[in-house]
């Protein structure tokens, strides 16, 4: 059981995760416009990688409305060859070692969550004052069957002007359509106003989305995902997620954040590339 450093939801651990951090913050020596194609930009792996331990985990169902981060779902094809499902499993969350503060619980079902008792058996032999959970062999086998869709490899990160932004993406696999087939990706992306006492709200949102195939896409749009979120002392960070998809196997993406602070000025906050590699 963990409490969340930063959203401060309850939640329970699944299973681990060892990612391979890439942070820009760190390399870069020369800040080049966000909308040059450079080798730094668009290959990722030419930055040096730090590894960090990633959680995969469930979110307390109460504490879902209190959470300044869009927690809809985790969404996936599934196999492909098998089947053609869509699976969309609500109140899961990817989670840095450096975000997890344990806790302990007395209550007989620590966690509301519909999978928490498909996942963990109540051990009833264990002597402990607390109750305790062990893994059940559903978890075990639901770990294998997605685990192609669920790991999570890569994360991207960038500092602007004191905001971080970090990038998470997934392969959630193809689906064809009109005889193309489409291979598809999410990305989860969290903001971090770093001077909280100097507020801003992000404005409008800016994408390049570059295709193996040689296209290269402008995207362009207000706020995210519906929102212009605001991130100040109160609520310093926001977290969402959102899909994209290309007729090749492989891509990357970069862009921008307009940020207005209170004064009315307006900044630039870079999205760091990131690869979508079809798996």
């Amino acid at each position: 059981l963990f409490l969340h450093r930063v959203f401060g939801y309850r939640g329970v651990i699944l299973f681990s995760w060892l990612a391979r951090v890439f942070d820009r913050s760190d390399e870069r020596s020369n800040v080049s416009s966000p909308f040059t194609i450079s080798s730094s930009q668009s290959n990722i792996h030419e930055i040096r990688a730090q590894s960090v331990t990633y959680y995969q985990v469930l979110i307390d169902t109460r504490d879902i409305p209190y959470i300044r981060a869009q927690t809809e779902a985790v969404t996936f094809f599934g196999n492909q060859e098998r089947n053609r499902n869509f699976y969309a499993i609500l109140g899961l969350d990817y989670v840095a070692h450096e975000d997890v503060m344990p806790y302990t619980s007395t209550e007989r079902v620590p966690i509301e969550h519909e999978l928490f008792d498909k996942f963990f058996i109540h051990d009833s032999e264990a002597n402990l004052q607390l109750p305790n959970f062990v893994s059940s062999e559903h978890l075990k086998s639901w770990q294998k069957q997605h685990h192609l869709w669920l790991e999570l490899s890569d994360v991207s990160k960038d500092i602007t002007h004191q905001i971080r932004v970090t990038v998470i993406p997934f392969y959630i696999g193809s689906r064809s359509a009109q005889d193309i087939i489409l291979h598809w990706w999410r990305y989860s992306i969290r903001i971090e106003n770093l001077n909280p006492d100097e507020p801003v709200t992000l404005r409008e949102r800016h994408w390049r989305i570059f295709s193996l195939s040689g296209t290269l896409e402008t995207v362009r749009g207000k706020g995210v995902v519906g929102q212009e979120p605001r991130l100040s002392k109160e609520y310093p960070v926001f977290q969402y997620s959102s899909h994209v998809s290309l007729s090749a196997t492989s891509g990357h993406m970069w862009g921008t954040f307009k940020m207005e602070k209170d004064d009315g000025k307006f900044l630039e906050v870079r999205i760091p590339a990131f690869n979508l590699e079809c798996k």
